[in-house]
């Protein structure tokens, strides 16, 4: 089996200066966990963000009682400052068994998916391999 036979395609992606109030909002609003963080001048991954890199980032005193400007400023860093950029590719003709042993040993839990010119045409995560697994037992 290939990654091409469970990646998801056209993932969400953010550019390196998308705000932390945007790509909140994104998280708040969708059911995955991941943001692949493209240049925007050629489409090619820079970066991957997680729901807890940006719960990290953020002050956990937003919407609260307790907020303070402080605390929104937090709303105000830049996708570039929290990604990860230190990543792992692999492509869509890629054996998954290779990927599975990729996330394994890089102790992560997505692969942004990307073409011969490093462009993003998807993404797998364990999510995938797991029901792919399902769907075979």
């Amino acid at each position: 089996m290939f990654i091409r036979d469970i990646m998801t395609t056209n993932p969400v992606t953010v550019t390196m200066d998308t705000d932390l109030f945007v790509i909140k909002g994104i998280f708040d609003h969708v059911y995955f966990h991941h943001l692949l963080v493209e240049d925007e001048t050629d489409n090619t991954v820079v970066g991957v963000i997680s729901d807890r890199d940006l719960l990290s980032a953020l002050s956990p005193y937003i919407h609260t009682a307790s907020e303070t400007l402080r605390d929104i400023e937090t709303l105000h860093k830049r996708a570039h400052q929290i990604m990860s950029r230190q990543i792992d590719t692999v492509t869509p003709a890629t054996d998954c068994n290779i990927a599975v042993q990729k996330m394994l040993d890089a102790d992560i839990s997505c692969l942004p998916v990307i073409d011969e010119n490093r462009v993003i045409v998807g993404i797998v995560t364990w999510k995938d391999f797991l029901k792919n697994y399902l769907k075979q037992q």
